[in-house]
């Protein structure tokens, strides 16, 4: 499965990396930048996020809240956002339950590796509507991060 501009956002609750259990309706009425990250601890994905986190301002500025989702277990991911002082939600898709209902997931992933997120970026809006869904297969590429931007600017 996969989801689209002008779908609803499949919902979820996952556990963050300080073992909270956190669900897409928590952000009701907000504005959600949903992202999907193959693997903590490399260099892609640690770069991806540490640009959201020196960037953060600009995601406040559009009211919008910043989640990030990979399939490594909640301890990895709260060791990694204490390494990278990463300031917003990282969420564990342990089960790859998530991943794969966005349609983020390889089912064969480099060194023989199954079930990994895919770099993926989704905006989600207020009412819980997809404005904006990029799924890459290349995890060496990063989102389109100034179309993501341009998408919460028209929602405000």
């Amino acid at each position: 499965m996969s989801v689209s501009v002008g779908d609803k956002a499949p919902s979820f609750s996952l556990y963050s990396s300080d073992k909270k259990e956190v669900s897409l309706k928590d952000y009701e009425g907000k504005n959600v930048v949903l992202l999907f990250f193959p693997m903590a601890f490399t260099s892609v994905c640690t770069e991806e996020l540490c640009s959201l986190r020196d960037g953060i301002a600009e995601y406040n500025d559009a009211n919008a809240e910043v989640l990030a989702v990979s399939v490594d277990s909640p301890f990895t991911l709260d060791k990694f956002k204490a390494e990278q002082q990463l300031n917003f939600p990282l969420l564990s898709d342990f089960n790859k339950e998530v991943s794969r209902s966005y349609g983020a997931l390889y089912e064969e992933f480099v060194l023989g590796l199954r079930g990994v997120s895919k770099r993926s970026a989704f905006v989600i809006d207020r009412n819980g509507v997809v404005r904006y869904a990029e799924v890459l297969d290349n995890a060496g590429n990063l989102p389109d991060f100034a179309a993501v931007k341009e998408t919460l600017s028209q929602l405000n």
